[in-house]
């Protein structure tokens, strides 16, 4: 019997009227079961005593007992639900942290597995189990477990949030479409939420789009980088072959030069050898005359002097050294000149690389007519000034350099390099360069690094920078366009002559403990002399 029990359902002991568990079972003439009370209420209510299953009419009221068979099999239903309520109960575990515990549960709270929006109460898998089988029950709305279900409470009526308000974008009760929302466009919180899911789901779909573009792009960045290693490492490879055939070729010449210059050191050597002999031997023969003669001036024999005095007098015979030189061998310098060349070649071909480096942190510059001084005429798109002798009237704000015939860039340097170029040309005097933010722009103003300023200075026709003190720096020509580059994080600012791809200037370790901006002095027009503008021009690479 026990086994048999346990192979029954809960729907075979359902009462078809109130869908619950059996109470009290009674059983029709026509076969079906009904609690007693549920069938007994339902025919007082109608009119005909008839089977609400099979729809069997009676003309009298059947006198309905108790199915004993019945009620014992539902007791046992019961007990085995009970039992096995039990041992589902001793395998759940306890809510962990974070989780939602079950409101109903006592002493140790089991992990919820709903909430219902309408008792506002969170329920574990046991607690829930009316919920699923009471009629009445069975029309609450159940969620994944929440907590605070409060919160789902309208604080001012104490009402269900069960309605949306279109209007407002917000939850309401019953009470607030009838009060505070009469006029607003309310919709279940159910419709709502189908068409904020439908375009949860379409904003899904368009961020994982975005996911995919961007991971392509990663991708397309990832293979640029990878094209880039491969031909800097191509690159590097040529230029140490060609630095190290260079290096051959330099030290051979030298080898060669070197034997060169020794083999007519040893020429001039032997040469010099070769007289210094000749010398000597004259040398001997002289001092062997001269003890010839100084041996027959003391000879007391008349006889033998007059004798011997006609070949002893007679001058020897020896080499005319008078206009005799061992001259050094002559070196023209030819090699030091056309290394001299080759090391000026390498520096302008180095230089030119580098200008090329820089310009690759080149920004869009533009000046700030909020720092300029009212003589300074800017062009419409920011990138030019000069001066004029009238002046403008403009609002004198701290931004604004009152005296100095100066103006500022928009650009802030913080961190990281940039670069920019700017057209001189035409121009007499002019200053160039980046300054603090915090520099003084009112009265007149000193140019130096300790004021916070790194700039080149042209006028009468030289070229200065101010460092610890002013620096001239000679020019072989006048300078038509300048680079300007600052790499922040290691104190650097040069200037370049862009035509030439020369480097004119460079300001090393210098301490930038606050933002910069690009500085901008046409300096004063003298008269219509120096009228013509700044510009600042756009970057076209060096190649």
């Amino acid at each position: 019997m026990s086994a048999a029990t346990s192979l029954l359902s809960e729907d075979q002991f359902l009462c078809p009227i109130c869908l619950d568990v059996f109470t009290d079972p009674v059983s029709t003439p026509c076969g079906h079961n009904f609690c007693k009370n549920c069938i007994s209420e339902h025919w007082n209510i109608a009119v005909q005593c008839q089977c609400p299953i099979c729809k069997k009419l009676f003309y009298t009221k059947p006198e309905l007992q108790v199915n004993i068979f019945i009620s014992e099999m539902v007791d046992r239903f019961r007990q085995s639900a009970q039992q096995r309520a039990s041992s589902s109960r001793s395998e759940q575990q306890a809510a962990k942290p974070g989780e939602v515990p079950c409101d109903v549960c006592t002493g140790t709270k089991l992990k919820a597995v709903k909430s219902c929006l309408v008792c506002l109460v969170s329920y574990c898998e046991n607690h829930l189990e009316p919920h699923l089988t009471a009629s009445g029950l069975k029309r609450h709305e159940l969620i994944n477990p929440v907590e605070n279900l409060e919160g789902r409470m309208c604080m001012k009526h104490n009402k269900a949030l069960e309605l949306f308000c279109k209007d407002d974008q917000t939850c309401v009760c019953m009470l607030c479409t009838i009060l505070d929302h009469k006029t607003h466009n309310v919709v279940p919180l159910k419709e709502e939420y189908g068409e904020k899911k439908a375009e949860l789901v379409k904003t899904e779909a368009e961020i994982q789009q975005m996911i995919q573009k961007r991971r392509l792009k990663i991708q397309e960045i990832k293979q640029s980088v990878k094209l880039s290693k491969e031909n800097a490492d191509k690159e590097i490879a040529e230029d140490v072959q060609a630095f190290t055939k260079l290096k051959e070729s330099v030290e051979k010449y030298q080898a060669r030069v070197i034997t060169v210059t020794k083999e007519k050191q040893k020429r001039t050597e032997k040469q010099a050898e070769g007289f210094i002999k000749e010398l000597e031997q004259e040398i001997s023969e002289l001092k062997k005359r001269s003890s010839e003669l100084e041996k027959l001036s003391h000879s007391e024999d008349h006889f033998n002097l007059l004798q011997s005095f006609p070949s002893l007098n007679a001058a020897p015979s020896t080499k005319d050294w008078t206009e005799i030189r061992v001259y050094p061998p002559s070196y023209d310098g030819t090699i030091k000149k056309a290394l001299a060349q080759l090391v000026e070649r390498l520096k302008k071909m180095f230089t030119k690389a580098e200008l090329m480096w820089v310009q690759q942190y080149a920004v869009d510059v533009t000046l700030d007519p909020d720092t300029a001084n009212p003589k300074l005429i800017l062009s419409d798109d920011g990138k030019q000034a000069h001066h004029v002798d009238a002046k403008k009237n403009l609002p004198d704000n701290p931004e604004r350099f009152s005296i100095g015939a100066c103006v500022l860039g928009k650009q802030i340097v913080s961190s990281g390099r940039i670069y920019f170029e700017v057209q001189v040309k035409g121009k007499s005097d002019w200053v160039l360069g980046v300054a603090r933010e915090s520099i003084n722009r009112k009265g007149r103003i000193t140019i130096s690094c300790e004021n916070g300023y790194w700039t080149v200075d042209f006028r009468n026709e030289e070229h200065f920078v101010f460092a610890d003190s002013p620096v001239h720096l000679p020019r072989k020509s006048k300078l038509e366009k300048v680079g300007v580059f600052v790499d922040y994080e290691e104190g650097l600012v040069s200037f370049y002559d862009v035509d030439a791809s020369a480097l004119i200037y460079s300001y090393t370790g210098c301490s930038f403990n606050e933002k910069l901006l690009p500085f901008f002095c046409p300096c004063l027009n003298q008269g219509g002399k120096n009228s013509t503008p700044l510009i600042i021009s756009p970057v076209h690479h060096t190649e």
